[in-house]
């Protein structure tokens, strides 16, 4: 082994000692390059910065442009690289296997094998990294889509991403690429490298991500679950005709922003208010059910939410809102609003429902009716009756069935709300005192 590359090999060695991981760049080819040009430059990659690789070698000089750092031991150069390894890479494109350096060497020999090299180049990160300039109105890969993707399938996560964000079109060949990868995308991208991405997504725009997800084909592996609400129909309206669950859920999550914006957390529990229906869909005289669906969707959420690696404040309360979602939808009596306002992130649940009809373009006469009874669920239970009925009123003061006793009653309750009656015989005082006055 040439000396050069021994001594990179043990500058590595030291490295890896101290907790980091180092490697010599593709020793066979620059072993080729020092055999045919007598060259004592070598070239290795460390994940250490020039501090901590300082601290090993007192006599290291800070490198320019793509190098960490130079160290000069003798007559051997050593110039280390940062380490780019993408864990979402494909496994034959995970190392680096040639430099720009290398490249330059390689341009002014005229014999050397080509499978030793790579297309491969170690840089630091960036996360426009393979990327066309956003500038182009386009999302696209640089040079061959598939190969960009290949160096790190993270890539596709971010494309959807920025398109959703930035609402771009994804370039036909890029597009194609994501799709040939989807497989391969679930196989060797983290779901936490996923959910990082998906965290990024605008709770606006979450609708667009979803929606390429599911057209990319990357849901299907993803979250089978929820891609499987294509195939499960619902008559929203007579004059639309069956829609699906999906389609329906993607309007939900265009429509809730509209009230609560920035909101991600609300916006993920639309995506997934419905995914119980796929479990509790029943077909009965061609009418199709889904009785306790968001009991059996709170369930489902709660172990998705699970694998996706939410942590547990985050899971309790899209699993809450899914729970939840349907108290909104039923016209709610006192007892009932008074219920529903002691849930917890009860406005989000309004909202959802406010987004639920949008979607279904439905009538609002059961949501209007419970918002008007919101207002009442500030006043105190007991306020809400009057202390006599409308039997009491007319034994006390005498006066027979008609619109003279609902008037009496009415202006009790008022007096109660007001604070002026707070006992029964203030009650009948008052009642008679209300009839003298009025002459009733």
């Amino acid at each position: 082994m040439p000396q050069p590359i021994k001594e990179a090999a043990s500058i590595c060695k030291t490295i890896m000692r101290n907790g980091h991981d180092a490697y010599v760049i593709n020793a066979a080819l620059q072993r080729r390059i020092h055999e045919l040009t007598k060259d004592y430059e070598v070239e290795i990659c460390a994940d250490i910065d020039f501090a901590g690789f300082k601290a090993l070698f007192p006599e290291a000089l800070p490198g320019s442009g793509e190098i960490t750092a130079r160290l000069e031991q003798g007559k051997i150069i050593c110039l280390v690289h940062p380490v780019d390894i993408a864990d979402a890479s494909h496994p034959e494109a995970c190392i680096a296997k040639i430099t720009a350096n290398m490249v330059k060497k390689l341009d002014k020999m005229e014999n050397f094998s080509t499978h030793l090299s790579c297309s491969y180049l170690p840089r630091s990160k960036d996360m426009y990294d393979g990327f066309e300039q956003l500038a182009s109105g386009q999302i696209k890969f640089q040079g061959i889509a598939d190969e960009t993707l290949k160096h790190d399938y993270l890539r596709a996560v971010r494309a959807l991403r920025f398109s959703a964000n930035y609402h771009l079109p994804i370039e036909e060949n890029t597009w194609l690429s994501i799709v040939r990868a989807s497989r391969r995308i679930l196989d060797y991208v983290s779901v936490s490298d996923i959910m990082d991405e998906w965290r990024k997504v605008e709770a606006e725009n979450m609708w667009r991500f979803a929606e390429l997800l599911f057209d990319s084909m990357i849901l299907h592996g993803l979250l089978p679950e929820q891609a499987a609400l294509s195939r499960v129909y619902q008559v929203f309206s007579e004059e639309a005709g069956p829609e699906s669950i999906w389609s329906h859920t993607l309007k939900v999550m265009r429509h809730y922003p509209e009230e609560l914006p920035y909101d991600w957390y609300g916006t993920l529990a639309c995506f997934f208010h419905d995914c119980g229906k796929l479990y509790a869909s029943e077909q009965d005289d061609g009418q199709t059910t889904f009785y306790q669906h968001h009991r059996v969707g709170a369930k489902l959420t709660r172990k998705i939410l699970k694998r996706l690696r939410l942590n547990t404040e985050e899971v309790d309360l899209v699993v809450h809102l899914v729970r939840h979602h349907m108290h909104f939808h039923f016209m709610l009596t006192d007892k009932g609003i008074r219920r529903f306002k002691a849930l917890d992130e009860y406005p989000r649940l309004i909202e959802m429902a406010r987004a639920d009809l949008k979607a279904k373009n439905a009538k609002y006469t059961e949501f209007n009716h419970n918002m008007k009874m919101l207002e009442r669920a500030d006043i105190r239970e007991e306020l809400l009756e009057p202390l006599l009925n409308g039997k009491q009123i007319m034994d006390i003061t005498g006066i027979k069935p008609g619109p003279a006793v609902g008037l009496i009653r009415d202006n009790l309750l008022q007096a109660q709300i007001a604070g002026d009656v707070n006992t029964v015989e203030e009650a009948k005082h008052f009642v008679l005192a209300y009839k003298e006055k009025e002459q009733l």
